[in-house]
């Protein structure tokens, strides 16, 4: 499994077109709507490169409204929620 952030520049007044549309996009986990540099904060979950390659090129920036995009890819997960989830799995609590 392939956890990437994609930061998006927006046209302003197509900020929430643009999140909702993007939310049902296959891959895409969440959308954030966020104060900063950037217009919307999406995280996307894809099994392949190439999934991630659709999603961001063929999908996303060409969306009517969508000014850039940066792609981060995750290397390693440091979420404690998330650790103690997988130590967890089948213990009785």
């Amino acid at each position: 499994m392939i956890s990437a952030v994609i930061l998006i520049d927006a046209e302003s007044d197509r900020i929430t077109e643009l999140g909702e549309s993007i939310a049902d996009l296959p891959g895409v986990s969440e959308v954030y709507s966020v104060a900063g540099r950037h217009d919307l904060v999406v995280v996307a979950r894809v099994k392949e490169n190439s999934d991630l390659a659709d999603l961001v090129s063929d999908r996303i920036r060409k969306l009517p409204g969508i000014v850039g995009t940066e792609t981060l890819i995750a290397f390693r997960v440091f979420s404690p929620r998330l650790m103690e989830g997988m130590f967890s799995v089948g213990m009785e609590q």
